[in-house]
């Protein structure tokens, strides 16, 4: 793939040209001869003032290459990573080690890593800006857990509600490696010196015992805090930031892992599809439609997915479909979504038709993480009484 095309890509994000969707093409505005979209305000939770610097922010985020990346990946966290990759010093990573902590077939991880890089690429990240890379690539992942293992306290893991709901699923397969996925969670983040972690609701808990974890390490082998090993990681925590349910139960996530594929909108799912599953999605029999009416989730599902397509504002959604009837809300959001996700779709094929260009990305990104995270992993085995290679260098 011409690499100038990927470039051209990741600086527009225009919306194509529908009649229906006139009020998305109001949202826009145009800059340096292209289109922007203008999304909702988003605002960040955390403790900002406290972390004034001169330089960028640094932040740490990934997915599980598990199965192909979904609209609630996208709208709840890639949308969200792009529009602010300029504001931050980023790792956006592959959490390829996370994905085997139950069954999975080695073929189709394989091909899920990449997939879920180009579509990494796709949505808009851009290479220059955001360091993008397999976990699995950078082995002080591996090396930092054990090291936070033997300080966790084995009780902290078991309270994990995640860990319950799936321990429960998994019956007597339950793998130490669920178990320590927390474990691993809170390494990922202390290696790269993280400033702040874009989290949703259900993460929150694993950022809290990464925390926890580096509290106790520094009690252990810092107590006074003359090596800094870790620094504390905020939470990125953001309003407004579309929460994705599943199509055919509007209480539920969407998810990769839910055996119905008819519960989710996959972003490499083409135009027939979106509108089988859009069609045949979960309804009520309440005249007009409503946001966050708790009798009605699928109805707030559909237009919160709307809102995070389209980038209108809440409020205007609301007036506009307030008589309307589901046949309506439908109809535009379908079309909505083929716009969106089109040009991700054109240029994901693209990508992944160049495999030395995706392959490229991947290892300067890996290149740049192993070198913030082996300086992090030398800190810690310092702490903790190890003999580094720097001890023992002529």
């Amino acid at each position: 793939m011409d690499r100038k095309k990927v470039s051209a890509f990741l600086g527009v994000h225009g919306l194509a040209r529908s009649k229906r969707l006139e009020r998305v093409r109001a949202c826009s505005t145009e800059t340096s001869g292209s289109t922007t979209e203008m999304q909702p305000e988003r605002t960040i939770l955390t403790s900002l003032p406290e972390l004034k610097t001169d330089r960028k922010l640094r932040v740490l985020s990934g997915v599980q290459p598990t199965g192909t990346l979904h609209l609630g990946n996208y709208l709840g966290a890639i949308q969200q990573w792009v529009k602010n990759q300029d504001k931050f010093d980023n790792f956006f990573t592959i959490v390829d080690l996370h994905a085997i902590t139950l069954p999975h077939d080695p073929k189709a991880l394989r091909q899920s890593s990449m997939t879920t890089a180009a579509l990494y690429l796709a949505c808009g990240l851009d290479p220059k800006t955001s360091s993008i890379f397999l976990q699995s690539h950078v082995p002080a992942h591996a090396e930092l857990t054990w090291l936070l293992n033997c300080a966790t306290p084995i009780g902290w893991l078991e309270r994990m509600v995640q860990y319950k709901e799936k321990a429960r699923k998994a019956g007597e397969n339950v793998s130490v490696g669920l178990l320590d996925y927390p474990v691993l969670m809170a390494a990922d983040i202390l290696l790269y010196q993280a400033d702040l972690v874009p989290v949703g609701d259900d993460q929150n808990q694993h950022l809290e015992l990464a925390r926890n974890i580096r509290g106790r390490f520094k009690n252990l082998y810092d107590k006074r805090g003359k090596r800094r090993v870790f620094k504390e990681p905020k939470t990125l925590l953001q309003k407004d930031v579309a929460r994705v349910m599943a199509l055919d139960d509007g209480t539920k996530k969407m998810s990769k892992s839910d055996e119905s594929d008819n519960s989710r909108i996959n972003l490499l799912d083409p135009p027939d599809v979106i509108a089988r599953k859009i069609k045949r999605c979960k309804t009520d029999s309440i005249a007009g439609l409503q946001f966050d009416n708790p009798e009605r989730p699928e109805c707030n599902n559909l237009l919160t997915i709307y809102q995070g397509v389209t980038g209108i504002p809440k409020e205007d959604i609301a007036a506009e479909f307030a008589d309307s009837n589901f046949g309506t809300i439908k109809k535009v959001l379908t079309e909505a979504l083929v716009e969106k996700l089109t040009p991700i779709q054109t240029t994901y094929g693209e990508l992944m038709e160049d495999q030395t260009y995706l392959k490229q990305v991947l290892r300067n990104g890996a290149e740049r993480a192993n070198s913030v995270a082996s300086d992090t992993l030398a800190k810690a085995q310092s702490s903790m009484g190890f003999v580094t290679l720097d001890d023992i260098a002529e």
